[in-house]
């Protein structure tokens, strides 16, 4: 019986061994996710006092903590090259937190959290969404802080570089999206494929 016990343990071991054997594989270059390009997100509050200095777009992700398609779009579309670099270079990016507590103050006027039911909302949220209350929500401002559109919900990252440029060159006073989408933004499909 012992030997039958050592035997069987014996070859309990050798599977495993066999098993956690590796085989050679080709090392791929992966930056550590602080090297990776990010968006330069800011508050509403620097966002607003850059604009005054350097005019430039604004587009403001609405969101809360606990939206699960708020994470999808930060993980999936926020973190693509093409749209981090576009991002960057003609808008003023801002997160706001729907459901933050603290006053916020642009120009002279204080806007301030409201509660209610069992979360509550910020009063710059219910503007900037027209009281529509949906997460995740993107929200386009011209440089004079003027509204263009909110967005609602989550956009995936052809989708989302198609509404940036849109907005970002002004294509929304010349052409429907729709048009946009199917002729104009040929120039631009390029710099997302290329950057996947």
């Amino acid at each position: 019986m012992n030997r039958l016990l050592l035997f069987f343990a014996a070859f309990v071991l050798l599977t495993i061994s066999a098993f956690r054997t590796t085989l050679p594989v080709e090392q791929i270059a992966i930056k550590p996710a602080d090297e990776r390009k990010h968006i330069n997100w800011l508050t509403i509050q620097e966002a607003y006092a850059l604009t005054k200095k350097k005019p430039k777009k604004f587009v403001v992700d609405v969101y809360t903590d606990w939206c699960g398609w708020c994470k999808v779009m930060d993980r999936e579309t926020f973190s693509k090259p093409a749209i981090v670099d576009y991002v960057n270079e003609n808008y003023y990016a801002v997160r706001f937190n729907a459901e933050q507590t603290a006053d916020v103050t642009l120009g002279n006027q204080t806007f301030k959290f409201i509660s209610g039911g069992s979360r509550g909302v910020h009063e710059l949220a219910a503007a900037l969404l027209k009281n529509q209350m949906s997460y995740p929500t993107t929200v386009f401002l011209d440089e004079k802080f003027n509204l263009i559109q909110p967005i609602a919900g989550y956009l995936e990252p052809r989708t989302f570089h198609q509404i940036i440029t849109y907005f970002g060159k002004n294509y929304h006073q010349k052409e429907p999206f729709d048009q946009y989408k199917t002729g104009t933004y040929k120039e631009f499909q390029s710099e997302l494929t290329a950057s996947k």
